[in-house]
């Protein structure tokens, strides 16, 4: 046992830290492990590699994720916000270099090939992302002289602009939702809210103008006779014939055939093998993991940090909704992978980065930290009044 007495950095982080959000955080990532060995055999013996392909990388991701996940979540506010920066430009360059050297998989340019390594740089971009918007938000509402919402708002263009060009449709509505959502709680006024709503229509309204596969997707969707639908129709089929305890480990049908059962699609094959029950289990801890970051936003007095956990537990809670969703043919197929359940070395380190920072965010500070971070708010505040005021 760890005393509350010592003094030692790992013994401050214990007592500090939310035990119960960690404790659910792992468990899903050793959940993640336990359902690529369900799921990835049949796909790695399909297309020809060792039957734990994807099983053993999957366990090989696992423990430095988890070690970054740990080492982030000892940063102080400052230092997360430091470290989103650096993500976010590295990020980026790599997501604009993907344009050009990038791996061209079904169509779209998302991936870059490093080391040996294939990376996808828009999962490391988000958490980045959510973070620098939470504090120009914060900036921009406590400090009259710093146009925080206009580098917001340039800065989702950015994003955007790149997520377009790959094309990344799945990503580009999580990130402009997120960030939609920061708005709002910055104190955006009802009038935007339904202007960006219209804005966000136009533009899927365009999307599906200009984009072809866009518009195959959404046609799809809402008319399965257009088009193949063959992994919706077999994800449809694995739900409803589960039952509530599942046919059992190792009986599914599912993942013999679908193509995307170790990642997109691998909440079928969940419900197939271990029942629907299961799958409300891993559901409730993904609501568990929402809500109790919204908690600690609710109370958290820095508008920074109030913001920024909000739009990290908004990013994680809203892809795992986004990737049931496909799967239960609830809204037009994405690529969208189901946090750190999904196999794939980017979006579990990348996971791995958001959930630390959350983690870091929602530590309990001494409150003599969080009234000089008030004092310095509100002098900040009063010397932009005073520089606007006349001589």
């Amino acid at each position: 046992m760890i005393s509350r007495a010592e003094r030692t950095v790992f013994g401050e982080w214990w007592w500090t830290i939310d035990r119960s959000l960690l404790f659910a955080v792992s468990a899903l990532m050793v959940l993640g492990v336990v359902l690529s060995l369900a799921a990835s055999p049949p796909v790695a013996e399909r297309i020809g590699v060792d039957l734990f392909h994807f099983v053993n990388r999957q366990a090989m991701f696992l423990p430095p994720a988890f070690v970054l996940m740990i080492g982030v979540s000892f940063l102080s506010p400052r230092q997360v916000r430091r470290l989103a920066w650096v993500t976010f430009f590295v990020g980026m360059a790599m997501l604009a270099a993907t344009l050009v050297i990038g791996t061209e998989i079904k169509g779209s340019r998302r991936w870059i090939s490093l080391a040996g390594m294939v990376v996808q740089p828009s999962e490391f971009v988000k958490p980045a992302f959510v973070v620098l918007v939470a504090f120009l938000f914060a900036e921009g509402s406590e400090r009259r002289d710093v146009p925080g919402h206009i580098m917001a708002t340039l800065l989702l263009g950015a994003v955007l602009g790149l997520l377009v060009l790959q094309p990344d449709l799945g990503q580009t509505v999580l990130v402009t939702a997120v960030w939609g959502a920061l708005f709002f709680l910055a104190g955006l006024p009802w009038i935007w809210v339904v202007g960006l709503g219209g804005v966000g229509v136009f533009g899927l309204a365009t999307a599906y103008e200009l984009l072809p596969h866009v518009a195959r997707r959404i046609d799809r969707f809402m008319d399965p006779e257009t088009g193949d639908n063959f992994q919706i129709e077999k994800a449809t089929e694995a739900f409803t014939s589960a039952g509530w305890f599942g046919k059992g480990p190792g009986e599914g049908t599912v993942k013999r055939i679908i193509p995307d059962g170790h990642t997109d699609f691998i909440s079928a094959v969940a419900a197939e093998e271990f029942g629907i029950l299961f799958c409300i289990f891993i559901v409730a801890i993904y609501a568990f993991i929402v809500i109790r970051g919204l908690h600690h936003a609710r109370r958290e007095h820095d508008g920074f940090v109030r913001l920024a956990i909000a739009g990290l537990s908004m990013l994680f809670g809203l892809q795992a909704a986004i990737n049931l969703a496909v799967n239960l043919h609830l809204m037009p197929a994405k690529g969208m992978t189901l946090p750190f359940i999904s196999y794939g070395g980017s979006s579990m380190f990348a996971l791995a980065l958001g959930m630390g920072m959350l983690l870091a965010l929602t530590r309990r500070r001494p409150r003599a930290d969080t009234l000089a971070a008030e004092i310095r708010r509100h002098a900040r505040a009063h010397g932009a009044e005073s520089a606007g005021a006349p001589a």
